[in-house]
């Protein structure tokens, strides 16, 4: 059974799981999914195309499935999903999506801190930390495990990879390779982010593996192609090693430099 306030609004097309709570001054509007044991708490706001998964708790001020800031945006239908156990915290904005991909994605397992941001037909994947008043523009991608510190700002378009450590107040405009830590201005790579690999049960030769595969691509003197090809021709091919590979492969924006001071 839900627990509705009757200071609440909540539409009566809403498909609220069980044991949902929504607290008075929520707004819940139709075309809109909530699951099992989700928390709406007093001021949050839950628009047209949001669905919420289980567990999940959103917190007063914020709002899910806002209409998407982009000029190209027609007034189409469109979602923003937000996986289970994630937590969404004071004034966070998650716009839906637009024709472009029809969704935004927020993956389980997730902390949005307050006021950050997450532009339409963003994705970002699971166990993910969005600090304070960091800003995604549209279509921005985010890995696993990429942790995003306080007042970012993210570029559209960009993708940072898994297990990633952004440092606070970072200005991104091109894509984060796996495993790595970003950050001075302009932004660089900083070195491989060896405290949250081995909080993540990374062992020992497995960061040395990919310590040693960002030497060649930082510190080798090649540039990023024959870096790559030297990876591919030298190293064994692990999981890390194929991550690492396509993500530079792949990358249409290219991928940040090395510290240039």
């Amino acid at each position: 059974m839900s627990l509705i306030s009757d200071k609440a609004y909540v539409h009566p097309e809403a498909k609220l799981g069980k044991n949902v709570i929504v607290e008075p001054f929520a707004f819940v509007d139709g075309n809109v999914e909530i699951g099992d044991n989700t928390h709406i708490m007093s001021g949050a706001n839950i628009r047209n195309g949001a669905r919420i998964g289980k567990n999940c708790n959103v917190s007063p001020g914020a709002v899910v499935a806002g209409v998407p800031q982009d000029l190209k945006f027609k007034g189409e239908d469109s979602l923003a999903i937000v996986g289970d156990n994630t937590v969404i915290r004071e004034c966070v904005t998650i716009n839906r999506g637009t024709a472009s991909k029809g969704k935004t994605i927020v993956g389980s397992n997730c902390l949005l801190m307050a006021y950050s941001h997450i532009a339409h037909d963003c994705t970002v994947n699971n166990n993910v930390i969005i600090g304070n008043a960091t800003q995604l523009a549209g279509e921005v991608e985010v890995d696993d495990f990429a942790i995003l510190s306080g007042g970012s700002l993210v570029h559209q378009f960009s993708r940072i990879g898994a297990h990633v450590m952004i440092q606070g107040g970072t200005r991104l405009s091109k894509d984060i390779p796996p495993f790595i830590i970003a950050g001075r201005e302009p932004v660089c790579y900083s070195g491989v982010n060896l405290i949250g690999l081995r909080r993540r049960a990374f062992t020992t030769e497995k960061i040395n593996e990919i310590q040693e595969i960002y030497r060649v691509i930082y510190q080798s003197g090649y540039n990023f192609s024959d870096a790559v090809k030297k990876i591919e021709q030298e190293f064994e091919k692990t999981p890390e090693m194929n991550m690492i590979v396509e993500f530079v492969k792949n990358s249409p924006r290219g991928i940040v430099r090395g510290y240039m001071g």
